[in-house]
Formats: C-alpha cells, structure tokens, sequence
C-alpha cells in the first residue's frame, strides 16, 4: 500500500476534525466534500454558509456532511476574543482588537482558535495565503509543544530503494522552515522528526545528525553545532536513537557506517536524516526527489502544539485531501 494510502487508512481508524480557513478559494470547498465522503475527517469550512453552499453548486461540489461555520456570526466568537487577549496581554491587545483579528477575512486566527481551543483537532490552510501568514497564526495562537520553541518541517521521502530507510521510505528534516538553525533549534528539529517518524511511519526513529564529518574525520564550528545538538537532543529524549555527526553514506549504508561510526545503533540504518540547515535540507530533498525519482510527501508542519499545516499556493484539490489525512493523523497523536 502505498504511503499517502496508509496514511489515509490511518486518519479513517480515529476520525478527527479538521478546520480548512480557505473557504473563499475554490479549491478547499471541492475538497472539503471529498475529505468527508471518504472518512478521512470530519471537516469545519469557514466562510458564509450560503455563499459557500452556492459555490458549491457552481462548482458541482457537495458539501453534505462539513460544518459551515462564519467567525463573525459564531457563538464561538466572544469565547475566543477572550483567549486571544489573554494571549496578547503583554501587547495590550483589546476585545475589539482581538475581535477584528478572529474576523479578519483569512480567517487564519479563527481556525488557529478552534485548534487551539479544542474545537478542531487541526487545520489545513495556504492554498491562497502565504506560509508566512499560515505559521505566524499558528505560532501566535496555537504554540509550539511543551519543551519546544522551534517549528519546523518534515518531508516523507518515498524512494525507490527499499533497503533504505523503512523499507525506502525516510524523513528528511528541516527542508522548508529555518534557514540556520543554531544547536538548540537543531536538536528539537530532530526530537520532533523522531515523533513524525513514528506517527507516519509506524516505527521508531533512528536519527542521523548528518553533517560533512563523521565523528571527528573534520573539525569545523559547523560540525561542533551539529554535536551540541546531539547533546541536547539526548537531553530532550533520552530513550530516543540518535547519533552524529554522520556524513550521509555512514548514516544510511551499513558497511560505511561499521567502519565510520563502528558500535553506533544509528549509523549504517537511519531512517531518519536530521540536516545541519536550510541549505542542505532543502538541496538534499530536491536532489532526492529529482535525480532518484522519489515522491516528497509534505512538507508537513512540525513542533507546534497541535497541527496547523501549510499548502503551496499552487496545490491540488488532491493535495488538499492528502495533507488534511496527514493532519487529522497527527491530531490522534
């Protein structure tokens, strides 16, 4: 079964609800019918009901089954300015204020509140806005989780070589968020790809800390990060695998890792790639993807309180879909 189908099938195991913001983009309302026809979630579209009911009909798109919610008409509304100026106390944020951002016409603070609040177990949006505003209303509203303060971003590479990884598949992190990450935002990067890779994948993490140097061969500041993080990271999850720094052959090709990294549990098997930035994270996953003919699922947000996840801008009604299943699966967790 293919990944995205596995994870389809584990959203239908414990359904959960997912707020989409977007309603005002044509996309988000075809697929918001569809997540819920197929069970992936029970699904909260923002926006006007009746113009989102008369979308619906132009479209040719149902909308049985999804709850149509309009922040500045919702009984939701006084509860969640409250909590948003208690968020915002330091910055002297009023009721009205705090009113004016929920019913701002994005809609992003509002879903951020249901997710926040309980009321949605997590929410999709970015198929008009741009990550920037997507995350900042996550950040501000929803927050990061306990013992974290760094977002950031995984992406499930499905390779084409099955003795790597789990069974082919790994977890590439951070491709998409935080250019330069210093050591601290480094090792939560990879204690929260370690509970991706076991939300997703199904098993426990085997974390590489990649780096150019294997445990020693180099001495640069860059190498002396990646082993602070992996001080911290222990720190964080004792129980978790981890081992750097690794160059990427010792990290995922045992007899290069036996003779790099002998004694280490990590080293020859990871299925788990911890990159030391942005650059290479990114570089990495695009070669990846491009020269060995991977799919990249994501990137998928993590690190937050609760799942908040972005869209590109040019998605599918398809990629809707998928990234909502990946949502509701990470809200089980």
């Amino acid at each position: 079964m293919h990944l995205v189908d596995q994870i389809k099938a584990k959203a239908r195991s414990n359904v959960q609800t997912v707020v989409l913001p977007e309603g005002y983009d044509d996309r988000m309302v075809e697929a918001a019918g569809k997540i819920v026809a197929d069970q992936l979630a029970h699904v909260v579209l923002l926006g006007n009901p009746e113009a989102l009911m008369a979308k619906a009909d132009e479209l040719g798109a149902s909308l049985e089954g999804v709850t149509l919610v309009e922040p500045k008409s919702s009984p939701l509304l006084e509860s969640y300015a409250a909590e948003l100026v208690e968020l915002r106390k330091k910055k002297g944020l009023s009721r009205d204020e705090a009113v004016e951002i929920l019913t701002a016409s994005d809609n992003l603070y509002f879903a951020a509140m249901m997710v926040r609040k309980g009321d949605a177990g997590g929410a999709v949006a970015g198929a008009y806005n741009t990550t920037g505003d997507v995350l900042r209303a996550a950040f501000q509203v929803v927050g990061t989780a306990p013992g974290m303060k760094t977002v950031s971003s995984v992406f499930l590479m499905v390779t084409k070589t099955p003795e790597f990884g789990e069974n082919g598949t790994l977890c590439f992190a951070d491709c998409a968020v935080n250019p330069n990450p210093d050591a601290q935002s480094l090792a939560e990067i990879a204690v929260s790809t370690a509970a991706s890779c076991k939300s997703f994948l199904g098993v426990d993490a085997r974390v590489a800390m990649l780096s150019f140097s294997t445990k020693g061969s180099a001495k640069h500041s860059d190498c002396d990060k990646v082993l602070k993080a992996l001080e911290i990271a222990k720190e964080l999850a004792p129980d978790l695998a981890i081992d750097g720094e690794l160059q990427a052959d010792a990290a995922l090709i045992p007899k290069v890792g036996d003779k790099k990294a002998p004694g280490s549990t990590v080293a020859g098997r990871a299925n788990t790639l911890v990159f030391p930035d942005l650059d290479s994270g990114n570089i990495g996953y695009k070669l990846v993807e491009r020269l060995a003919g991977a799919e990249a699922v994501g990137p998928i947000i993590q690190g937050l309180a609760k799942p908040v996840n972005d869209l590109s801008r040019g998605c599918s009604v398809d990629d809707i879909i998928s990234v909502s299943a990946i949502t509701a699966v990470q809200a089980q967790g």
